[in-house]
């Protein structure tokens, strides 16, 4: 029988033997690839030891997977990979009273600290994928995180791990007395810590960042009991095959404050940094010009920087305090002050003793900044060139009087090879994460990767430094193990794998004989990595490579995996509901990437495979603001539709969604006739089989009274001008949205433009719906004849004002990767949504708006196109202008419905699953006289489907208001001065 066939017999969860999914397996946050020959996502622990003993009688290897974040390539292989990320995710017990508990190694560091929270308690090692890290790959890899000054490494933390050696033997490994003779296995090992002892003492690095090789330091005599699980932390999956880890839990931060020491010098900054550690933080990080200068460009952290970062500074060390006693916290702040000064640093001072500290108290700032730092190596990444920088000497650790001229001899080895570096993270250990610029399609840059490696490593042990502080080993750093710690030791560590793996099925070629980290053959870009030229329907020219830039969009996604994460912002929510690599921005990219390079054969752009792999994207975009490096997957659907479509044709679902605007006139004069198919169950049925319409939910109902104005221009004839952009959806099912915000523009005493379309034509249309379709010509054809309508009022600065998300900003989004012209870009500047637009004008004073009561509470949900284009504080901020309504923002990603995506047979039930996640119960538990307001179409759509309530647009809730005015003696009338958010 076929080893596919036995693990599909034996496994109730999924098993893949395909390109396509093992091609989303290949690879990590690494630049390695290495193919694997399948994968295995148990649903149960027992499940995953049968998968273990069935590929190690078929011969094969096995790799244990997490969060596939590793940065040195430990999560790839050849052989047959286990997901335990799915499913083997549960906290097994949970013991309060000694602050323990036990965990399935699949659980995610955030999703753990979640569920400890209610209780006071927390498990602190804060790694910078804590969203999506597990605990089994956080184990494996003895990781670190950004407090480890105070809380430790992952071993510190490590209580115990119960595991299966390769021949599926179950062992607890926890402490064990040198005298106890009860396992075989625990009395070699402990043999062995006595026989090396002094060479351990001799040759390990006396850093506490020290993850390199196996911990053959937790082996050695002591006068305590020793814990094998340390000997499995830091592994790497090569040992044992975890089923269990025992973790200590601390209590939760409660009080913080932040420092941000500002230098104009790196060097004074890196110098600076063993002082400040005497004032005892519990962590000092690191941001260089580098990483300031990339922030500054994503929008999700401008604000950020421009408050917490004065001038133009080199560096800048961000310095936490967190006692349980505030008052001290702020003590130690003030003293940091002090301290700069006595080092002589102040904002008055020349260049190389310019600076001082911005203190943070504000806790919503210093998440903000926290978020920042945690994402520096994606921010790093995020440069739109062939080069990148690029990790393998990236997490070195050297005594902290020796970490300034270790951070100039390294930079002056980067420029000797001719490149630059960029350098962040922990000051406080003397690990700061180190990335040369190299771009690994070149032999040459290759070749000075090597180079590189070489000499920094050399330079780290002359300063009895680590090689290898955080992030493993893997690929990367195993072959220079020999080096650092010497043949005798090395020979240990091949004695270990020896002992606990004789036939090497867990994870080969990792810690111990290990290929060379420079064998191309096992690059993400291997040699023979060739991207032909491809027509595309969008402009992608801010990137290199084929396709017009296509190739390099592609090629920004670097694996880190920030997409996997289970809440907190939008991104990514198919993956929320399904939990699946195929179904997460990371596995749409890479898919993206191994088929315009042709590994996934021919034509596999527009193959059914890819249409599969992007079914379930709604093109909420999402990833556009939230993935650090700006993959931006909702756009790249497009090009894929649009080859789809080009060799394949559409279908009916296709053509009927896509047409809509065409259609849309004549099925509003036949209104009755056009709404049967929700009235009829036979025609529901009808509909699902031959357009893939699910018969579970009805469509918009059209209406005959459609949304249109008998003048081109309303309103005071000196009042400000605004262009009312009346789009398809309110214009044809929802006319009462734009009835009200006519209404209150009017009143508010605008000058209200609705005019006719340039051609006389049909009503205008942002082209959206053809985009869905992959009708790029249609869409630009559509958007052509808005530009032309429009771009006389731009001209003049004339606001263009919308109420639907997707179809306003559409204007600032696919149009300019569609026109590139002034004329385009103009609309495009002056494109705003209902709610910007007046929070604009009451900010510059010129809102006057007489509003009353109209409910003690509303609950409001944001639509993804405006929290992707920081769109969504504006609804919040006009809703507050009400009086006496309390706003409560529902922390929810996408509803599900995403236009017309939870109408289709085949994704209904997906969009359900998306909207239970947090949206339909939090509808559900507001009373009746709570208002509920989402401005999205299809939100308020999926709202009312499924949780029976009605949703109004942010337009109605204010004409209301306008109402309740009139009918009170009291209103609060919105003038002439600023809001707040």
């Amino acid at each position: 029988m076929r080893l596919e066939d036995r693990l599909a017999r034996a496994v109730t969860g999924d098993v893949f033997f395909d390109p396509f999914n093992r091609g989303r397996y290949a690879t990590d946050a690494s630049f390695y690839q290495m193919m694997p020959a399948g994968v295995v996502i148990p649903r149960t622990m027992d499940e995953a030891l049968r998968a273990l003993a069935i590929i190690r009688d078929d011969g094969r290897i096995v790799t244990p997977r997490g969060g596939g974040t590793s940065q040195c390539g430990q999560t790839v292989n050849h052989g047959l990979v286990i997901d335990f990320s799915k499913h083997l995710n549960r906290i097994v017990s949970l013991d309060l009273e000694n602050r323990s508990c036990v965990v399935e190694p699949g659980i995610v560091l955030d999703d753990l600290n979640r569920q400890l929270r209610k209780h006071g308690l927390w498990f602190p090692v804060d790694v910078s994928t804590a969203s999506r890290a597990t605990i089994g790959g956080m184990a494996g890899n003895n990781s670190c995180g950004g407090r480890s000054l105070r809380y430790g490494t992952m071993r510190d933390n490590t209580l115990s791990m119960d595991a299966a050696l390769a021949d599926g033997n179950l062992l607890h490994f926890g402490e064990v007395n040198s005298g106890d003779d009860s396992v075989a296995l625990f009395r070699d090992m402990l043999d062995l810590g006595v026989r090396e002892a002094a060479e351990i003492a001799e040759r390990f690095p006396k850093v506490q960042r020290r993850v390199g090789g196996y911990n053959l330091d937790a082996l050695v005599p002591r006068n305590a009991p020793n814990n094998l699980a340390h000997l499995l932390v830091g592994s790497e999956g090569t040992l044992a095959f975890t089923t269990k880890v025992e973790l200590k839990l601390w209590p939760v931060i409660r009080n913080k404050v932040l420092g941000v020491c500002h230098f104009g010098s790196f060097y004074e900054a890196m110098d600076a940094a063993q002082h400040l550690v005497k004032l005892r933080p519990i962590a000092v990080e690191l941001v260089d010009r580098t990483m300031l200068a990339l922030g500054r460009e994503i929008a999700m952290f401008q604000p950020i920087i421009g408050t917490a970062v004065r001038g133009d500074p080199d560096a800048v060390l961000i310095v936490e305090f967190a006692e349980e006693d505030q008052a001290e916290n702020i003590h130690r702040l003030k003293k940091l002050g002090e301290l700069m000064a006595d080092l002589g640093f102040g904002w008055d001072r020349p260049q190389r003793k310019w600076g001082g500290v911005v203190e943070i108290m504000e806790p919503a700032l210093q998440t903000g900044i926290a978020e920042f730092r945690a994402a520096g190596l994606n921010v790093m990444m995020s440069m739109k060139q062939e080069g990148k920088p690029v990790s393998f000497v990236e997490d070195c650790a050297v005594p902290l009087p020796h970490l300034a001229d270790y951070t100039a001899r390294l930079n002056e080895i980067f420029a000797r090879h001719g490149t630059r570096g960029t350098m962040y993270a922990h000051a406080s250990e003397g690990c700061l994460h180190v990335r040369p610029v190299l771009n690994l399609k070149l032999e040459k840059d290759v070749k000075a990767m090597r180079a590189i490696a070489e000499e920094t490593f050399a330079m780290v042990r002359e300063y009895k430094g680590s090689h290898s502080g955080e992030h493993g080993d893997g690929l990367v750093r195993s072959e220079f193990h020999e080096p650092m710690f010497g043949p005798r030791i090395t020979a240990d560590f091949r004695e270990i794998k020896q002992r606990f793996d004789p036939g090497h099925v867990l994870n080969p070629g990792k810690i111990v004989d290990a290929p060379k980290m420079d064998d191309r053959s096992l690059f993400r870009y291997p040699p023979n990595y060739r991207v032909t030229e491809l027509k595309t329907a969008l402009d992608w020219s801010a990137y290199p490579g084929a396709g017009g830039g296509f190739q390099g969009a592609v090629e920004m996604c670097n694996n880190n995996g920030a997409c996997r994460k289970l809440e907190g912002g939008v991104m990514c929510p198919s993956y929320r509901a399904t939990r699946n690599e195929k179904d997460v921005t990371r596995g749409r990219a890479n898919t993206l990437r191994l088929a315009i390079s042709g590994q996934l054969g021919p034509d596999a752009l527009a193959s059914d495979e890819m249409m599969d792999t992007l079914k379930l994207c709604v093109s909420c975009k999402a990833c556009r603001h939230e993935c650090p490096v700006g993959v931006d997957m909702a756009k790249m659907k497009i090009e894929v539709l649009a080859a789809r479509a080009a060799q394949h044709g559409l279908s009916l679902r296709d053509r009927l969604v896509g047409y809509l605007p065409r259609y849309a006139a004549l099925a509003s004069h036949l209104a009755p006739l056009a709404n049967l198919r929700n009235h009829s169950p036979l025609l529901r049925k009808w509909f699902e089989k031959f357009a893939g319409i699910s018969a579970q939910r009805a469509l918009p109902e059209w209406r005959r009274d459609v949304f249109k104005s008998d003048v081109e221009a309303t309103g005071p004839a000196d009042g400000r001008e605004v262009v009312l952009f009346a789009d398809t959806f309110n214009r044809a099912y929802e006319r009462e949205n734009l009835d009200a915000a006519l209404r209150v523009l009017v009143e508010a005493g605008y000058r209200v433009h609705l005019p006719k379309p340039a051609d006389r034509g049909r009503p205008l249309c942002c082209g959206r719906t053809f985009l869905s379709a992959g009708l790029v010509d249609h869409a630009r054809a559509e958007l052509d004849r808005l530009v032309a309508t429009y771009a006389p009022f731009a001209a003049r600065g004339v606001p263009i004002v919308g109420l639907e998300p997707s179809c306003l900003l559409t204007l600032r989004d696919e149009l300019l990767s569609l026109r590139s012209d002034v004329t385009a870009r103009s609309v495009s500047a002056h494109a705003l949504l209902f709610e910007e637009f007046l929070v604009r004008e009451a900010e510059a004073g010129r809102l006057s708006l007489p509003l009353g009561p109209v409910a003690a509470k509303a609950v409001l949900h944001g639509h993804c196109h405006q929290k992707s284009f920081g769109a969504f504080k504006p609804v919040e901020q006009v809703l507050r202008l009400i009086p006496g309504l309390d706003v409560e923002t529902i922390d929810s990603s996408c509803c599900g419905m995403a236009g017309a995506f939870g109408y289709g047979a085949d994704t209904y039930q997906t969009s359900m699953e998306m909207a239970e996640l947090s949206l339909l119960p939090a509808v559900r538990r507001a009373d009746d006289a709570t208002l509920v307001v989402a401005d999205g179409t299809s939100c308020r759509h999926q709202i009312r489907d499924g949780a029976g309530r009605g949703a109004l647009h942010v337009a109605r809730v204010l004409a209301m208001s306008l109402d309740s005015a009139r009918a009170t003696p009291y209103s609060s009338p919105v003038a002439k001065e600023p809001i707040d958010g």
